[in-house]
């Protein structure tokens, strides 16, 4: 968890807000003291990226190591066999 003060908050929120959409959680200090916290919107259409990030985090999920061949993409999906 990150941990920023007021002035790093404000001169920085871009950056915070990047870090908060790969699922990281921010926390907002003034004088050292928790003041605020920034967290992912969670269950909101688009959160794909926070999803992930979660899952990766949990050792759940890993991402691809190089883009998936057009040939897989454009493949038709096999038949069920008769019966």
């Amino acid at each position: 968890m990150k941990r920023a003060s007021i002035t790093e908050a404000k001169n920085q929120l871009s950056a915070l807000i990047d870090r908060v959409r790969r699922g990281e959680r921010v926390v907002i200090e003034d004088r050292g003291r928790p003041v605020a916290h920034l967290q992912p919107v969670l269950g909101l259409a688009g959160d794909d990226e926070g999803r992930v990030s979660r899952l990766e985090r949990a050792g759940l999920a890993r991402r691809p190591d190089a883009p998936v061949p057009r040939t897989v993409l454009h493949t038709p999906p096999p038949r069920p066999s008769p019966g």
